[in-house]
């Protein structure tokens, strides 16, 4: 999200102690991509004709994974560098294992949900869609696959595949201080899973919807962008404004609209286009990061890090805030909104009218606010209550 040191619009002075400061706009935009995901989670949900992946060739998944990676460069490398490796790779593994238990309580949840609104309305296609079939078939050998990673019904991917982007991530630590071996060796990765067909296996058969092999590029370009060496020399993934560059990344995005606008909105319009043109949306797979999904992140990330200031007033300002709170506070409005999406679904199937849509939508964004909100002020108790010394009860001992 930030250019480079020397010429990056909306630069911040370091923080006290050397620390740097939060970066807001990683903040608010994992909180547009966390309600983008609701959004695109609800079938016929007509406000999902504005989200991320009806203008440009990729979603709000490369959204959060991207400043997922981000977030992780700029944390774990700090621990790096003031603690080494084994306690950075502690902390990665914490989290790790906080991010298991969210998945396998929302598995659960989530399993638990669909489940009973198929048996109470007599609809087995809640199943069949959100492949929980296997479930109903074996739920004892299902639950175990869970826990193992191995089944993962629609809509429950994101987790294992940032799971298992943090288990590699605390193995290769140390080679952010060495970014350009870390973006060879990933972009080899990459490559082989692409042109070798590499995949983790399922249960249910064939490979993770989001493959890691090809995932793992765009997790590992966040974290390097993300990361700052101690002497403070921008790294390789530093990227100044340049005109020329931003020329490129804008056609590429007009480009990449023009080809949905004309294959997916208009296909009466691409009836008129040459087929090789709108045909080459048929092989841009999203299980393994096509590199039109990966370029269409890229340019948008680079224009935005470039035309959104970190200093903006606006970032501050109230309007700013909800997608703020949600962005902070990650994985609850994440798990949540998976929940939230379902019941949206059953709503907008009852009556799917403009009152009901806007009722859904503006439900939807307002628990998935007040989860943030009631998981920000939670964490700000918790950490006033271990900061605060233990006053004396005025017992004896």
């Amino acid at each position: 999200m930030e250019g480079s040191a020397q010429a990056s619009p909306g630069a911040t002075a370091p923080a006290a102690g050397g620390r740097r400061p939060r970066d807001l706009r990683a903040d608010f935009f994992r909180g547009i991509a966390l309600w983008f995901i609701f959004i695109d989670h609800i079938p016929d949900n007509r406000l999902g004709n504005l989200t991320l992946r009806n203008i440009t060739l990729c979603d709000a998944t490369e959204a959060f994974v991207l400043l997922a990676g981000y977030a992780g460069g700029i944390a774990y490398g700090a621990a790096l560098e003031r603690e080494g490796w084994l306690f950075a790779a502690a902390q990665v593994l914490r989290r790790v294992g906080t991010l298991y238990v969210a998945h396998i309580v929302l598995f659960v949840m989530f399993t638990a949900q669909v489940g009973y609104s198929a048996a109470a309305m007599d609809a087995s296609i809640y199943i069949d869609e959100l492949h929980l079939d296997a479930f109903g078939e074996q739920p004892y050998r299902a639950l175990l696959e869970a826990l193992l990673l191995r089944f993962q019904p629609a809509f429950l991917n994101i987790l294992p595949l940032y799971i298992l982007l943090l288990l590699q991530f605390a193995l290769i630590l140390p080679l952010i201080r060495r970014p350009r071996l870390l973006l060879g060796l990933s972009l080899i990765l990459y490559a082989a899973t692409r042109l070798l067909g590499l995949e983790l296996p399922t249960w249910t058969g064939g490979g993770w919807f989001f493959n890691p092999g090809g995932w793992q590029l765009l997790f590992v370009i966040g974290v390097l962008i993300g990361h700052r060496p101690p002497d403070g020399v921008p790294g390789p993934l530093s990227f100044p404004w340049r005109r020329w560059a931003g020329g490129l990344a804008l056609a590429w995005l007009v480009f990449a609209f023009a080809l949905l606008f004309l294959a997916w909105h208009r296909p009466d319009l691409g009836q008129l286009a040459p087929r090789w043109f709108t045909g080459l949306l048929t092989d841009v797979d999203k299980t393994a990061m096509h590199p039109f999904r990966l370029v269409s992140m890229l340019a948008l990330t680079y224009l935005v890090a470039h035309w959104v200031p970190a200093s903006a007033a606006w970032l501050r300002s109230g309007a700013a805030w909800p997608f703020l709170a949600m962005g902070q506070q990650g994985l609850p409005v994440f798990c949540s909104g998976i929940l939230f999406s379902f019941m949206g679904r059953l709503a907008l199937e009852y009556d799917d009218r403009v009152m009901m849509q806007l009722a859904v939508n503006v439900a939807g964004l307002a628990s998935l606010v007040a989860v943030a909100w009631l998981s920000g002020w939670y964490k700000g108790k918790e950490r006033a209550r271990r900061a605060s010394p233990a006053i004396p009860s005025g017992r004896p001992a």
